[in-house]
């Protein structure tokens, strides 16, 4: 009974890693016929798109490294740590309005939504309290009571998503 539920844990978990599966697929043909050729970013310069977000891979007979096997968005912060850049930008902290019920908070997003940390004011902070801040809807934090609603920053035709 032990070695099927072990056997189906394992098929299942090798299902989920779907690097292996991206990075073989084959590329699509450009206008002229050709392959394009997929191409490795080593520093935040040569990153084009999600394509060239994927790691190389370590040699035959090393351990890899964070920077050889990573992938996507930890490949993007692993390329910035490298330069000194913060790429999500933590350092610096909300400061367009007041964080009133008239004047709320205005938090910055490309999708409509983000979740929020709220650690307080200067004279009342407190542990995170996260929250789903809204476009159009204000969020109240249940400890200080700072108010905050999101600003939409991308184009108004992709604000559905």
């Amino acid at each position: 009974m032990l070695s099927r539920s072990l056997r189906v844990a394992r098929q299942q978990t090798r299902l989920l890693s779907t690097t292996r599966f991206l990075a073989s697929k084959a590329p699509a043909p450009t206008e002229q016929g050709q392959v394009a050729e997929k191409k490795t970013a080593y520093n935040l310069g040569e990153v084009t798109g999600p394509d060239s977000l994927f790691g190389h891979g370590a040699k035959a007979g090393t351990i890899p490294t964070d920077l050889d096997q990573s992938t996507g968005i930890q490949r993007f912060e692993l390329l910035g740590k490298r330069e000194g850049v913060d790429v999500f930008d933590m350092e610096n902290p909300i400061c367009e309005g007041t964080g009133t019920f008239e004047d709320p908070f205005l938090v910055p997003t490309y999708f409509g939504f983000r979740y929020v940390g709220c650690k307080g004011t200067q004279e009342h902070d407190h542990k995170p309290y996260w929250m789903r801040v809204e476009d159009g809807k204000k969020s109240r934090c249940w400890q200080c009571g700072t108010v905050l609603t999101a600003k939409y920053l991308g184009e108004p035709a992709m604000a559905h998503h």
